[in-house]
């Protein structure tokens, strides 16, 4: 009961604005506190807790993607990865929408990051498209929906994360997540071609750029290419670890934005200033999970809860549907990061003990994509998705009504995706058993 009743104290803490990682840490102690009648094994913990947490390699790769993504915005790669989408899509009905998801994907691909590529892709996309005559419904939803693609579209900090928590395999994951990513990309142009069609006024075509203009601009983002190819393929075909292939990334887009001469002394520390501040906060949130796990361990919650799916012989695939829906209502209140180091704990061992006719490892791969699935839909979810505010403050102008409005085609086609994903699994790791 108090393992239970310790979920929602930690939501109200939240909802009073007490940072979610300092909430998780206050919960984990004072329930172990009631648990054990005694703080000192609370307190004792901590030595070893602290440790335990960021002793893992595992985590190198968060700073390590971090400070490649910071690199990778200043070299000016995002720009020119917008540039040569529109070069090739500009000229059809919402072009320079849908190159802005090409953008997105692209940046994300090196980044890492939902609000990343959010924010970066709405200071170069959105002006492009509000001087295109591109209604504030459609520019500010299309970047939102866009930016998500940051933590599908591998690497991904997410998908570590969930690979830490769960004892997953990093590559595999990564793997997995690459169809799924590009049908999010495919379905949001889709989005785009639709809507321009039933609102003829919401988007401007461009004039047909020549197929020589076209090239060039497209050779000009060969540094993006060369690092997914390196990163990714290195993972996948076994050359390095995923730690290595971070830090490789990382050099790579250093020595890219040193060539095109916009790394300076000053950007290099605003760089790893930066890199530090997000490490910390991540990791902040990180060991005060794993405070409220200890305490969790001890009250038997995630224990007590699988036993007792496990004996109610209910359906999988409803206990997944309600598992998703509550993704995403809780993805209206929380970021994506926060959710999933607050729930997993409690449901991956209440979905482990469920059939779904898969092998242990397929499972958890499986359910590893649909869960940050659900979290991405979260991010642009109204009321409160965090991707909605971040794109709407860059465009004082929108009303946040409009915002809303213009995102919900982009959360249908997200819904729709995740349902294709439930029904057929060997979408997801159909990749995975090619490889390994």
């Amino acid at each position: 009961m108090l393992g239970l009743l310790g979920i929602p104290v930690v939501l109200i803490l939240v909802f009073l604005r007490v940072p979610i990682g300092l909430a998780m840490m206050i919960v984990g102690i004072f329930g172990s506190w009631m648990v054990t009648k005694t703080f000192n094994p609370v307190m004792s913990q901590f030595k070893s807790l602290s440790y335990s947490t960021f002793a893992s390699h595992s985590l190198s790769v968060v700073p390590l993607f971090l400070l490649m993504g910071q690199f990778a915005t200043l070299s000016g790669l995002s720009s020119k990865i917008f540039t040569a989408a529109t070069a090739w899509l500009g000229h059809r009905k919402g072009g320079v929408a849908m190159a802005a998801i090409g953008a997105s994907a692209g940046f994300g691909s090196i980044v890492g990051s939902s609000l990343a590529t959010a924010a970066t892709m709405g200071r170069i996309a959105l002006p492009e498209l509000k001087k295109h005559g591109y209604s504030d419904s459609l520019a500010t939803g299309t970047v939102a929906a866009g930016g998500t693609l940051g933590i599908l579209i591998p690497p991904s900090v997410i998908l570590v994360i969930f690979a830490v928590l769960t004892e997953q395999n990093i590559a595999k994951l990564f793997m997995a997540a690459f169809i799924p990513g590009i049908l999010a990309a495919i379905g949001y142009i889709i989005v785009i071609a639709i809507y321009v069609r039933v609102r003829p006024g919401a988007g401007a075509t461009l004039e047909r750029k020549p197929y020589g203009e076209r090239f060039r601009a497209l050779f000009e983002i060969w540094p993006v290419l060369a690092v997914f190819l390196v990163v990714i393929g290195g993972i996948y075909t076994g050359l390095f670890t995923p730690t290595e292939a971070a830090a490789i990334g990382a050099a790579g887009t250093g020595l890219i934005a040193l060539a095109n001469r916009t790394l300076t002394w000053a950007n290099v520390r605003d760089a790893l200033l930066s890199t530090a501040a997000s490490t910390a906060m991540i990791f902040l949130i990180v060991f005060g999970a794993a405070v409220l796990n200890s305490f969790l361990a001890l009250s038997q919650l995630p224990q007590i809860s699988a036993n007792w799916i496990g004996e109610q012989a209910f359906n999988p695939w409803v206990v997944l549907a309600i598992v998703l829906v509550f993704y995403l209502i809780l993805g209206c209140v929380m970021d994506s990061l926060s959710m999933i180091l607050l729930t997993i704990p409690i449901l991956y061992p209440m979905m482990m003990v469920l059939d779904f006719g898969m092998t242990p490892d397929e499972f958890g791969i499986w359910f590893g994509i649909i869960v940050l699935i659900a979290v991405e839909v979260g991010l642009i979810t109204p009321p409160v998705g965090m991707n909605l505010f971040i794109i709407n403050s860059m465009s004082p102008e929108t009303k946040l009504s409009d915002t809303y409005a213009g995102v919900i085609p982009f959360v249908i086609s997200d819904i729709v995706r995740t349902i294709i994903l439930v029904a057929f699994p060997a979408i997801t790791l159909c990749m995975v058993w090619w490889v390994y």
